[in-house]
């Protein structure tokens, strides 16, 4: 085998990133670098999605920047460029079918309990990835990243191979996540469940799983001995902080007030920041760190079954039209807050800028649906045949802010009638499958554009019955044709041309309807030096200290 050149290293330098890129971990006119303390951190509840410290498990975005900071990966991505480089594995090579990705391991490196991390440990691991998907019947969040894995296999005790069923260009990427981070594989023998509450979760990160306690608090504590962070670390040993503590707080406006008064280090919010809340923070001295998160932008999905008004791709491309999605992100986010691109958002590998089909044409929008035949009727919507043009976006009852409203309002100026409709809690975990709508939004957070995969292409979906409906036959055919050609292959330029095709046709069929930028923020006081996001937009805590 030949040593194999990340396919994901033709991107530098074309990797477009966001306009927001966040921290960068220099310590550079900050001083002389200080060792202890703790640093605080809130985040919002962990109580609204399933409480949950698993790498392989979880999906929540503020547990993995917790979990990425116990638990080392075998590899890393530059956040900057999207190259994966060395980490816990020196170097790999690829087979030349992409069935088989070999690693050689650094010697050395253990878990925060002193149990030695060998190929056996990683082989392991794989195999505790595999019966936990089968355990979860899939629903571990993981499962989307070990596509095809089948095993691993002990070459000798620094060298091990994991083999797939069919070439997965992702792979690789997927082995710099938090999601298949390297835990001790004594952790497998426990349950599912009982992982998810840390019993058993031993990292070999610069710092260790103190305890976590779901709705209350996580505490993670210095490791003694680490030295082998990955290249992408200005600090490559032991960790500035002594402990690190995370609380949990609901309200937006008191944690921003906790930030303000010195209660906590750092304020980490689900949604971005209100303008006025930034306002308080930067008055205060704290700053605003900010990246885009790598993935799926937050999008909306047409109900293409047929009958509906979306089933016509001249609808879906009126709708399209219609939205002014740079409004709509200054409205709802602030004046600087970046306007959505395309079906990526603009921090993701293989991103390429739709900004021009995306933009707001109300007069096109009007323009094809008079082609269309739809005419304007007494009340300013749309009418043909003596029906209505009605799109029905139901809504969870856990659903704030104006954005609903504002997009309504939008579409309105080209005559088309969105009806919102607040769910119940019942009606939430059943519209979906029973196909009761015509307008859904999701998004999907990884740093690598197969995500989009897990929720439009129906052989791999998490929802079918979403997936099913995206768009008619021929069209989900062209999708998984495109995903094929971008993921089943170890050429680089394949990949890359795929992906840029893909793009075009979602959005010149209108199968997704991108609505804004996914922003991360962080509140960041002035005393905490050396901030800096990951690829995935999470917390790196290598370089951060305080004065």
């Amino acid at each position: 085998m030949k040593r194999f050149r990340p396919a994901i290293a033709a991107l530098a330098g074309l990797l477009a990133l966001s306009a927001c890129a966040g921290g960068t971990g220099d310590d550079a006119g900050s001083g002389t670098p200080q060792d202890g303390g703790t640093l605080k951190l809130s985040f919002w509840p962990d109580n609204a999605n399933f409480s949950c410290i698993d790498p392989f498990q979880v999906y929540w975005i503020e547990h993995r920047s917790i979990i990425r900071n116990f638990a080392d990966s075998l590899t890393d991505q530059d956040p900057q460029t999207g190259r994966i480089v060395p980490w816990l594995a020196d170097k790999w090579e690829i087979s030349p079918d992409g069935l088989a990705y070999t690693f050689t391991l650094k010697d050395g490196v253990t878990f925060a309990n002193g149990v030695k991390l060998d190929a056996q440990a990683v082989a392991d691991n794989a195999e505790g990835w595999i019966e936990t998907v089968e355990a979860t019947n899939g629903a571990a969040y993981g499962a989307s990243y070990i596509q095809g894995l089948t095993g691993a296999e002990v070459i000798d005790p620094r060298t091990v191979k994991l083999t797939l069923s069919k070439p997965n260009s992702s792979f690789l990427q997927a082995t710099s996540t938090t999601n298949l981070a390297i835990i001790d594989p004594a952790a497998f023998a426990r349950t599912p469940a009982d992982r998810c509450l840390g019993t058993g979760v031993v990292g070999s990160g610069l710092f260790q799983l103190d305890h976590y306690t779901p709705k209350v608090e996580t505490v993670l504590t210095k490791r003694a001995g680490y030295t082998w962070g990955s290249e992408l670390a200005a600090n490559r040993g032991e960790a500035r902080l002594d402990r690190v503590e995370f609380s949990y707080v609901a309200e937006d406006s008191v944690r921003t007030g906790n930030l303000v008064s010195g209660a906590i280090d750092i304020a980490w919010p689900r949604n971005p920041f209100t303008p006025q809340d930034e306002t308080l923070i930067t008055r205060s001295g704290a700053t605003v760190e900010k990246r885009s998160l790598p993935g799926v932008a937050s999008t909306l999905f047409s109900n293409t079954t047929a009958g509906r008004p979306l089933a016509d791709p001249q609808i879906r491309r009126a709708l399209s039209k219609a939205i002014d999605t740079r409004t709509y992100a200054t409205t709802i986010f602030g004046a600087d807050y970046p306007e959505v691109q395309g079906p990526f958002n603009a921090t993701t590998p293989y991103f390429k800028s739709e900004a021009a089909k995306v933009a707001h044409d109300l007069a096109g929008a009007r323009q094809i649906l008079d082609a269309a035949g739809w005419t304007v009727g007494p009340d300013g919507y749309r009418v043909k045949d003596g029906k209505q043009l009605v799109i029905d976006y139901p809504l969870p009852s856990t659903a704030t802010g104006p954005g609903p409203e504002l997009l309504q309002a939008q579409v309105k100026e080209a005559g088309i009638k969105l009806e919102l409709r607040t769910l119940t809690t019942a009606q939430s975990a059943t519209y979906l499958a029973e196909g009761s709508y015509d307008l859904t939004g999701t998004y999907f957070t990884r740093a690598d554009p197969g995500a989009l995969q897990f929720i439009i292409n129906p052989d791999v979906a998490n929802s079918k019955a979403l997936a099913s409906r995206i768009g008619s036959a021929d069209e989900i055919n062209q999708v998984k044709a495109l995903f094929a050609k971008a993921i089943e292959t170890t050429d680089a330029a394949q990949t890359q041309a795929a992906y840029a095709e893909l793009q075009d046709y979602l959005i010149d069929q209108a199968l997704t309807i991108p609505l804004f930028e996914r922003v991360q923020k962080a509140g960041v006081a002035r005393n905490v030096h050396g901030f800096a996001f990951t690829s995935e937009s999470f917390l790196k805590l290598n370089d951060v200290w305080k004065s």
